[in-house]
């Protein structure tokens, strides 16, 4: 039976501080919905962000914008 839940122990998902690729630059995906989101939750990014503090910055702009997790 497949649950919408992730088991604590699986690795799908990691700590974006824990990625070995997280201090690379942001990818292009994530500009665009970065900015979606800030747009929808009318805040200002940040500029040059890296992989991992993009997809930190996704998270927390989905909880602000209504389309949290």
């Amino acid at each position: 039976m497949a649950t919408s839940e992730q088991d604590p122990a699986s690795n799908t998902i990691k700590d974006p501080a824990d990625w070995t690729t997280g201090d690379e630059p942001a990818t292009g995906a994530q500009e665009s919905y970065l900015h979606t989101l800030a747009s929808e939750a009318h805040v200002d990014v940040p500029e040059d962000l890296t992989k991992a503090e993009a997809s930190q910055q996704i998270d927390v702009l989905r909880e602000k914008s209504g389309r949290g997790l």
